[in-house]
């Protein structure tokens, strides 16, 4: 796992099933995520494609998401 900080670019990000959230809007603010077949989850930026990847563990990916669910991170947006 990379350091969870540190940006890296996968070489075979480009044949990875990337996806966004439907809530995404239509000017592209949003992030974008893919899996790898070790279960990492690979995570970029939807309007810079070819930039930086940054690459969780599913174990990472799981505590944030469950977070989010739980409302962690909601006085971000406020």
């Amino acid at each position: 796992m990379q350091d969870a900080g540190a940006h890296t670019t996968d070489p075979y990000s480009a044949s990875l099933r990337w996806r966004k959230s439907r809530r995404s809007n239509p000017s592209g603010d949003c992030v974008e995520l893919a899996q790898l077949h070790t279960g990492d989850v690979m995570v970029r930026n939807s309007r810079d494609v070819d930039g930086p990847v940054l690459c969780y563990t599913r174990s990472e990916i799981a505590a944030f998401i469950g977070g989010a669910k739980d409302g962690d991170f909601d006085d971000l947006l406020g």
